[in-house]
């Protein structure tokens, strides 16, 4: 579904992402890991054509991130580390935005499931700017959903919330896994095993690993995904 090959991206003389290639299939969950600044923003800015890179290819669904903006477009969707809500319009006054934009058929019944799928519907007419951070970030991965992208960037989706918001939003993840593919940056490796099927670590711009936990776990000689990647990215460590 996403094949990276050998992607560079330069500000200045500052290198954020230096010769990266993997891939990622169809309706995997992946994981990329890295410390801030690693260059994992940056990586999912390129894929969703929002940057364009400075040499290397990628494609999403088998089209081109330069050549094939618009196809790619249709293809993917983000919920990414700031929430993206119109925090002056109620739930539903989102997702009617939304589906309006995007002129999605049907755009009533695929709001009230997803109001449903995302326990949204008692706020359905709350504002935005009422709602708790848990609710936020589901608004804004809800959002997403509903154009159906058949790729789903998820930036550090669990950022800031609580224990009880973080356990709800990965129920929800895990039900999204069966029927789109998505991808991930995450700091809590907790969230990273119960997940993804595949786990990628960048640093520095560099990617050091890519494979299960168990993967990585062999190549590293290590008992736990934490020791695997504090050995992967040690170059880093002050």
């Amino acid at each position: 579904m996403i094949e990276i090959t050998n992607i560079t991206k330069k500000f200045g003389k500052l290198v954020a992402l230096d010769g990266v290639s993997f891939s990622v299939g169809d309706n995997e969950c992946f994981a990329l890991l890295g410390f801030n600044g690693a260059g994992k923003t940056t990586l999912i800015n390129i894929l969703t054509t929002a940057l364009k890179a400075t040499g290397g290819t990628a494609t999403i669904d088998g089209y081109d991130i330069t050549k094939d903006v618009l196809e790619v477009r249709k293809r993917v969707n983000i919920s990414p580390q700031e929430i993206a809500v119109a925090k002056n319009l109620t739930v539903e006054e989102n997702l009617v935005f939304i589906a309006d934009l995007y002129e999605i058929q049907d755009k009533q019944a695929k709001i009230e499931k997803i109001l449903v799928d995302f326990s949204l519907t008692e706020k359905r007419r709350t504002l935005a700017k009422r709602l708790s951070g848990g609710q936020l970030k589901r608004l804004s991965i809800a959002l997403a959903v509903l154009t159906e992208p058949k790729i789903l960037f998820l930036d550090e989706p669990t950022l800031g919330l609580d224990v009880r918001a973080r356990q709800k939003l990965w129920e929800m993840i895990e039900r999204m896994k069966s029927s789109m593919t998505i991808f991930l940056t995450t700091h809590y490796l907790e969230e990273v095993e119960r997940l993804t099927d595949r786990i990628g670590v960048i640093s520095r711009g560099k990617m050091k690993a890519v494979g299960t936990r168990e993967e990585l776990l062999a190549k590293t000689g290590k008992k736990t995904l934490e020791e695997a990647f504090l050995l992967l990215t040690e170059e880093e460590e002050i």
